[in-house]
């Protein structure tokens, strides 16, 4: 029991043709970049949907809270049901919620609909650590390192994507549109996967850890709210402090409840060893670090000329200024895969973390003309595909195959946390460095160069931390498909 097990080939597998194989790869990226789009597409929408819905600024930002909310519990809970019942079983249904979620928004404009229809989509946040451990199971090593760099950088090409096409839909047509494409999309994504991706044949069976899921459900939901509304109810409210107070106490027992379950919903035991919880150190800071960039980035270019910094861009502007560093996210993806072959992955995410830093150095020392804050985003942006194209692999090489999912569900949960923590820290900064400028209150060159300065600090800080994470161990040590159960493939891990 709990040992990765061969299964034979489901409904839909068997008379796979050379096509299929090869389709693999760019099926799964495509799965990637529709969940990053999926994001990203409301943003343009955000200063309009309060006219649009009849309802509150406060209620229209629960669109974007209840899908980070959802993702990041989802997340590791699908990655484990992946590992369990099949990974592309949980991925089409992944991607099908999101897809469901896209035709309620076409179909409604009531805020309460909305806002739970981006609850599902929040679901497709799981695709990424699905896809990387189906490519696991089935690429050889020769071509697993480059597909898991691509796999891993389609969340910056999504975004990049995204945002300019959204506003392009917006600006020229019904905002409904936006969602009966994305939901076009989806239904596409679901039956490619289905028809180009094979089963994975490992998986570790047992009983799902339905209290561990709850647990953590509970936590997360205390913790992400807290974070994400504390500049809008007060950092020092009643509210915010009670939720920070039930995360801390909700995952204090959920951590107490998942080291005495036999197959709990994380193994801790494998995230407390430091090849694994400093990988996870290094998503949660370079999640952070990478956020930053988008956040900042969009409203410094849209700022009005009076500020004296600003270039009064539109939304469509400002997302063809993003756009640079999503093409070169896709196209350094298998640079970043051939220097982990080469160095080992933890050297892979230092040198990304550095570029990350000097990055917003270059925003630091120029903000004023248009083509150095695009070059000074694009190095960001470059940095980011090194690191996000190695947590993977490191994760890959330090877990058993049969909890590849999971393993990386939780290092996304990581990065997601860290994204959120970024939002929060910007809006206060920016909130804190203000004037009036035609009598509204906007940042201040001072409150964003702050802010850029804040990132850089942390992207060095995961730059330290990768440098300390133990050698890789090989992939076939780590591999654990060798029958043993989870505990003495876990203590023959700890010696490798």
């Amino acid at each position: 029991m709990g040992q990765p097990v061969p299964i034979p080939d489901p409904p839909g597998t068997t008379g796979r043709t050379p096509l299929r194989d090869r389709l693999t790869v760019p099926v799964l990226a495509f799965g990637g970049i529709l969940m990053a789009v999926m994001q990203t597409v409301v943003v343009p929408l955000l200063p309009s949907l309060p006219r649009l819905t009849h309802s509150s600024a406060g209620a229209v930002s629960w669109m974007v809270t209840a899908t980070l909310l959802s993702g990041a519990v989802l997340t590791p809970v699908l990655g484990r049901a992946g590992d369990m019942y099949g990974k592309r079983r949980v991925l089409t249904g992944a991607l099908s919620l999101m897809t469901v979620g896209s035709v309620m928004c076409a179909l409604s404009s009531d805020i309460r609909v909305l806002i739970t229809a981006r609850a599902l989509q929040g679901a497709a946040s799981a695709v990424v650590p699905l896809s990387i451990s189906i490519l696991r199971d089935e690429l050889p090593p020769e071509r697993r390192g480059s597909a898991v760099a691509l796999m891993s950088s389609t969340v910056g090409i999504g975004a990049a994507l995204g945002l300019p096409l959204a506003a392009l839909i917006v600006q020229y047509s019904n905002w409904h549109v936006m969602f009966w494409a994305t939901a076009t999309l989806g239904a596409i994504g679901v039956s490619a996967i289905w028809w180009a991706v094979r089963e994975s044949p490992v998986r570790e069976p047992g009983r799902f850890d339905v209290l561990g899921a709850l647990g953590l459900a509970a936590g997360l939901v205390c913790l992400l709210l807290g974070v994400s509304q504390g500049g809008q109810w007060g950092w020092g409210s009643p509210r915010i402090l009670a939720l920070f107070l039930g995360a801390v106490v909700v995952l204090a027992v959920w951590w107490w409840q998942q080291l005495r379950t036999e197959l709990s919903l994380v193994d801790l035991r494998l995230v407390s060893r430091p090849r694994v919880g400093l990988s996870h150190v290094a998503a949660l800071l370079t999640g952070f670090a990478f956020y930053a960039n988008s956040l900042v980035t969009a409203q410094l270019v849209q700022a009005p000329k009076a500020t004296g910094y600003g270039l009064g861009l539109s939304i469509v502007e400002t997302g063809l200024c993003l756009l640079p560093g999503g093409i070169t996210m896709l196209l350094l993806s298998p640079v970043s895969a051939r220097i982990s072959a080469a160095r080992g992955p933890r050297i892979t995410l230092a040198i990304g973390a550095a570029i990350i830093a000097l990055g917003y150095v270059v925003r630091i020392a120029d903000s004023h003309d248009l083509w150095t804050i695009i070059l000074g985003a694009t190095v960001v942006a470059t940095g980011t595909t090194f690191a996000y194209s190695a947590l993977p692999t490191l994760i890959l090489r330090a877990v058993p195959a049969g909890q590849t999912a999971s393993a990386n569900g939780v290092n996304v949960l990581m990065r997601t946390i860290g994204q959120a923590v970024s939002s929060a820290v910007v809006a206060a900064v920016l909130v804190h460095h203000t004037s009036l400028i035609g009598g509204r209150p906007l940042p201040t060159l001072h409150g964003y160069l702050m802010a850029f300065g804040i990132a850089a600090v942390v992207a060095l800080i995961a730059c330290a931390t990768a440098l300390t994470i133990p050698g890789d161990a090989t992939p076939d040590k780590a591999r654990g498909t060798d029958g043993r159960t989870r505990g003495a493939r876990d203590e023959a891990l700890e010696g490798a």
